[in-house]
């Protein structure tokens, strides 16, 4: 019997190891944090053996194949020792994809991914196909695939997801667009997360589907290297030759596979970033096959996505919004670009590198004020206080809202879109957004 070890026992971790053990593999999980209540009750359900708080190297580097959590980086002393060993490391999904021939359909990007897995899902739903919605939301790919089966599966992938990916085929592939994230879990280097990003297209054959921002000058330059087997859709904002998708005398238009508009004021989604994960949206459940009017209904009356641009309350006349999954600069911009009054942005976290450069005309144009939210805003303070914008310091998201509601005027908005990961005062990014939501609501 072939071992299988799972590091990270999280939703991913989890369902790996229950696939695992349903396909006859002897299975050992081990984390090196706290496991959740939830994923141990799910391991010992299965009678599968696991381990917390500490990393058992003799029964680890006895494995034939290890499937890693997304979030422990290659520099990991565990993942080095793996390595060293020559024992295969993959993720969750790589590992999934050997166990079904559903039908895929992928979407990566900086920005945006979310949004448009969230929205594919909701068109697939409302037409009434057999469908899941795995990857860096939904449930574990794994976890479905061994338990609750399903004939599409729409999957958000990360760069990290992707980097253990090699033999998956995605039969819809779309990149919304390529732009600095994550680089200090790449040496700093831009292009080996753009590498990362462009595995999408990994194995895919000419009867697969590859979407993709055609006006990222990223995506077009990279373009060039690879010999792309898949038909190629792309989309920009205004049409220009290539696209099939794009915004035309305020019509929301796509050309192929079958010819597609409706009035650009009907989309739920608002602002110009939205537009691009309309289209791509639009595209891809048009290749699908999914029926005109069931598309142009669902792109009307998607709610949005929690943390996303997500609009609070109103307190004082003041408008308060949870961005708190804008992670890095571009999100930002896009989310202060879509402001249409006088704004203070809530700033700051786990730095990963960034260049904050490109949103400073946007925040001397939008930003009435900017508050500062982290453990150490010192590269906030080198890079925004010469802007001439009042400016307030703060370590908790008491210390934030209290700041901002004392900021604020009637008219304005207040706007967290952090830019930076949460990981230095929060969980994750949805204890950041949760808190944020919950404390504005007290005032």
């Amino acid at each position: 019997m072939s071992k299988i070890v799972v590091l990270g026992a999280g939703e991913s971790g989890a369902g790996t190891a229950v696939l695992a053990k349903k396909e006859g593999f002897e299975v050992f999980v081990s984390d090196l944090s706290n496991i959740s209540d939830k994923y141990k009750k799910i391991l010992d359900d299965h009678q599968i053996a696991w381990e917390e708080g500490h990393h058992t190297e003799k029964r680890i580097l006895t494995a034939d194949e290890v499937i890693k959590s997304p979030g422990i980086p290659e520099t990991a002393p565990m993942i080095q020792k793996i390595k060293q060993r020559g024992i295969g490391i993959i993720s969750e999904i790589e590992f999934a994809g050997r166990y079904t021939d559903s039908k895929m359909i992928c979407i990566t990007g900086s920005n945006g991914k979310t949004t448009t897995t969230s929205l594919i899902y909701h068109i697939f739903k409302n037409a009434g196909y057999d469908v899941g919605l795995a990857g860096n939301i939904g449930n574990s790919l794994a976890l479905q695939v061994a338990e609750d089966p399903h004939a599409y599966y729409v999957i958000e992938l990360s760069s990290f997801q992707l980097d253990n990916m090699y033999d998956f085929r995605a039969n819809i592939a779309i990149l919304l667009n390529i732009t600095p994230d994550h680089l200090d879990r790449y040496d700093f280097k831009m292009q080996n997360y753009v590498d990362a990003k462009m595995r999408i297209i990994r194995n895919q054959t000419p009867q697969d589907a590859f979407i993709y921002w055609n006006d990222d000058p990223i995506i077009k330059k990279e373009l060039e290297k690879y010999d792309i087997q898949a038909i190629q859709y792309p989309f920009s904002e205004l049409k220009e030759k290539g696209s099939i998708g794009y915004i035309e005398a305020g019509q929301y238009t796509i050309e192929q596979p079958e010819p597609f508009n409706m009035e650009q004021e009907a989309l739920s989604l608002t602002g110009k970033h939205n537009i691009y994960n309309s289209l791509a949206a639009g595209i891809a459940t048009n290749i699908a096959g999914i029926k005109k009017d069931v598309i142009r209904q669902s792109l009307s009356d998607f709610p949005g996505v929690e943390h996303r641009l997500e609009k609070v309350c109103t307190v004082r006349g003041v408008q308060y919004v949870n961005d708190s999954k804008a992670t890095n600069v571009d999100a930002c911009w896009y989310a202060l670009e879509s402001m249409k009054t006088k704004t203070i942005l809530i700033i700051g976290g786990k730095d990963k590198g960034n260049d904050y450069d490109p949103i400073k005309p946007l925040v001397k144009e939008k930003c009435a004020g900017l508050v500062y939210l982290g453990a150490d805003n010192q590269k906030l303070h080198d890079n925004f206080d010469g802007l001439g914008i009042p400016v307030r310091d703060t370590h908790s998201m008491k210390e934030c809202v209290e700041a901002c509601y004392e900021m604020a005027e009637p008219g304005m908005t207040v706007l967290l879109s952090p830019c930076c990961a949460s990981f230095d005062l929060f969980k994750n990014m949805e204890d950041r957004g949760e808190q944020f939501k919950t404390l504005v609501r007290n005032l």
